[in-house]
């Protein structure tokens, strides 16, 4: 290992995972990407019986991620995490390069396709949703959106006279435009009416604004508290941030839709394995079935490639789509019970 020469500025924290936070914070990483690294940086710690992992090197990493694979049978995307998030803290935190990481073994990503809902089914979920998680779930749908762009959602995102949802910095920190379906106007022109009632509260007992992007706080002191910048799908109960500390009002919480969804879910008797990320899979698919060409389906998902969006394509043929099975051709003899 040898030490790099970063550009970054010098940490000002004293402990490793204060200092891992740090780095993270600087470079604009999500509370979520955060939250992940520090869990697998502990992890590593703790698997090494707390050795400071400056004193570790390619044989404990090696070590960790094999113990992931072969005794704790992760999936693939988890162990991506874990390199990931090593290779955060040695690069970037500990300033230590590591050229033989290229040579560690990566385990290939199986390609499965994705569950998909019909209009029916997806139907029969939402007519067993509630209020403002039914209206949510039904935004997902109509416009194909990931569940944290959904969630993310401010006032201004909003643009009825062109029908259009804003979507900043989806992933890869990449804004969209997206469709605003016509049967949703006026079902969130009333949940911002609901949410105006929460903002007024909060102008009304001094409370702190809601969360901004980056800097935006400092570079426009009083955003934060402004209408425009509100949730659109507001929490009712306040909760402290947990970057700054600050209690203040944040959007609905993911975990809370996640289970309002499956509850809806197994109510209507289905046996697929849908979450809230179905629904944006169920959006493509209905679009590229309803005649749209592949590239305009991957410009609303936000895809930086295509073959990512062709993976529904196949979903189409393996729902018949394009070919009749031969067992169709045979006379009906012997199929009754």
């Amino acid at each position: 290992m040898k030490n790099l020469t970063s550009p970054l500025p010098p940490l000002k924290s004293v402990r490793l995972l204060d200092q891992l936070r740090e780095r993270i914070r600087y470079l604009h990483y999500s509370i979520r990407t955060e939250q992940t690294y520090v869990h697998w940086v502990k992890a590593f710690i703790r698997f090494h019986r707390l050795r400071h992992p400056a004193e570790m090197g390619r044989g404990e990493i090696e070590a960790f991620l094999s113990w992931l694979a072969n005794e704790r049978s992760v999936a693939v995307s988890t162990h991506k995490q874990a390199l990931s998030a090593l290779l955060f803290l040695y690069r970037q935190v500990l300033g230590i390069d590591l050229p033989w990481m290229s040579d560690i073994g990566r385990p290939r990503a199986t390609r499965r396709l994705p569950v998909v809902l019909s209009p029916d089914e997806v139907q029969r979920v939402f007519t067993l949703m509630d209020g403002e998680h039914r209206l949510f779930a039904q935004l997902l749908y109509g416009a194909g959106m990931r569940l944290t762009e959904g969630l993310r959602l401010r006032v201004k995102d909003l643009d009825f006279e062109r029908r259009t949802v804003i979507v900043r910095e989806g992933k890869g920190r990449k804004d969209r435009a997206l469709m605003l379906p016509q049967v949703l106007v006026i079902p969130l022109r009333e949940q911002l009416a609901r949410a105006r009632v929460l903002w007024d509260d909060d102008r009304r007992c001094g409370r702190a604004g809601v969360e901004m992007p980056d800097a935006l706080s400092r570079k426009y002191p009083r955003a934060d508290a402004s209408w425009a910048w509100f949730w659109v799908f507001p929490q009712v109960e306040h909760a402290v941030d947990p970057r700054s500390g600050v209690v203040r009002r944040h959007h609905m919480y993911d975990q809370t839709f996640q289970r309002a969804f499956k509850r809806a879910v197994v109510r209507a008797g289905l046996t697929k394995l849908a979450t809230p990320h179905t629904l944006r899979h169920s959006f493509a698919t209905a679009l590229l079935q309803s005649g749209y060409d592949i590239r305009t389906v991957q410009d609303l998902l936000g895809h930086a490639d295509v073959a990512t969006t062709m993976i529904y394509t196949h979903v189409l043929k393996v729902g018949g789509g394009g070919v009749r099975s031969p067992m169709d051709a045979l006379p009906a003899l012997g199929l009754s019970p």
